[in-house]
């Protein structure tokens, strides 16, 4: 197991504290024009991706340039509303997804380290159980419940 340390940080508490109320206080702004859905909503939707964005933004400006060609059963108005949602929210998911990304990549690694470090010691604290130390035993004991490996017995046939 290697003990290299890819990650040496410390994050104060009163950035965190100012992070989570700005992210909270984006949730709170937005939510009045935020619709969650659930499985199988979204499942059923058309999907729009990178592709069919720009698809829509030049039938939007078709639908300007051209109005003519409009059926009568679209609603104009709806569809450049909902055009306008998209572009508007995609910075937002952007900037989101990046963070997201960075901050469980920066929690995925520390979070290694830690674990690594948490077996570094308990191998020692399991040496020591076994030669007999006795203020290693409850310390052994209660982290052998956490570190227990399964074990799968072969079925005999």
């Amino acid at each position: 197991m290697s003990t290299q340390n890819q990650i040496s940080i410390e994050i104060p508490q009163d950035v965190i504290n100012d992070v989570v109320a700005k992210l909270q206080d984006c949730k709170i702004k937005l939510a009045p024009y935020l619709q969650g859905l659930t499985a199988d909503e979204r499942h059923k939707l058309f999907k729009m991706g990178d592709k069919t964005v720009a698809t829509v933004e030049k039938t939007k400006e078709y639908v300007v340039t051209n109005p003519q060609f409009v059926p009568a059963y679209m609603d104009q108005d709806e569809f450049k509303k909902d055009a306008k949602v998209v572009a508007q929210l995609k910075a937002i998911v952007n900037l989101a997804t990046q963070l997201a990304t960075d901050a469980d990549d920066t929690m995925m690694l520390a979070g290694s380290e830690a674990l690594q470090g948490a077996l570094l010691y308990y191998g020692q604290i399991k040496e020591a159980h076994y030669r007999g130390i006795p203020s290693a035993k409850p310390i052994y004991e209660d982290l052998s419940q956490r570190f227990a490996r399964n074990t799968y017995k072969k079925k005999t046939q």
